[in-house]
């Protein structure tokens, strides 16, 4: 007796799994903080206190981390860095300064640092713009009004593993706390 087998039929390939959204640029960031900052309906809806700030979480593009911040009259966030984590933020209302270091700090193994002459920028960012900055921008953000409310739009990728503070003497940068997500959450 003999036996047919007939071909067996070319196996499917096996689906292939959607891909996971490309990580947002710095670009793309400052995009998405400049649309949610145009936003009147979401800023409007912001708590504001006189006394300190308030935020809220945000969902950012490409599992970026995004926050809508409310900055009362003098106040700001300190030296600071967002480790490596590149960023961008807008203001949504009132006017923010930026104050920010053009140098690119050692990721780790240091205390304190000597900073070269030249290396301070400084920037003021009225309603409707914004800015992008890469890893490890050392910066603070202040809002400078004796008596008006800002609100500002920020997004980080990856989303923030750390941010480290600092303390600033002259030109003697010193590492003062390093906060996790569970710290600000």
């Amino acid at each position: 007796m003999s036996q047919h087998t007939a071909p067996l039929p070319p196996i499917a390939p096996a689906p292939v799994p959607a891909s996971a959204p490309s990580a947002p640029t710095a670009t793309e960031l400052l995009d998405f903080v400049r649309r949610t900052a145009a936003d009147r309906e979401l800023i409007a809806s912001l708590p504001l206190d006189p006394e300190g700030r308030t935020w809220v979480r945000l969902d950012g593009p490409g599992g970026s981390e995004a926050w809508l911040i409310g900055w009362p009259p003098g106040t700001g966030t300190g030296w600071h860095d967002h480790a490596e984590s590149q960023g961008a933020f807008a203001t949504a209302r009132g006017t923010l300064t930026e104050n920010a270091l053009a140098v690119r700090l050692p990721a780790s193994g240091w205390k304190t640092l000597e900073l070269a002459d030249g290396v301070d920028r400084s920037r003021r960012l009225g309603e409707g713009t914004g800015r992008a900055f890469g890893r490890h921008h050392v910066h603070e953000v202040l809002n400078e009004s004796p008596d008006t409310h800002a609100v500002s739009v920020h997004a980080y990728y990856p989303p923030l593993p750390l941010i480290r503070r600092f303390s600033r003497t002259g030109a003697v940068l010193r590492l003062e706390q390093v906060e996790r997500p569970e710290d600000w959450q």
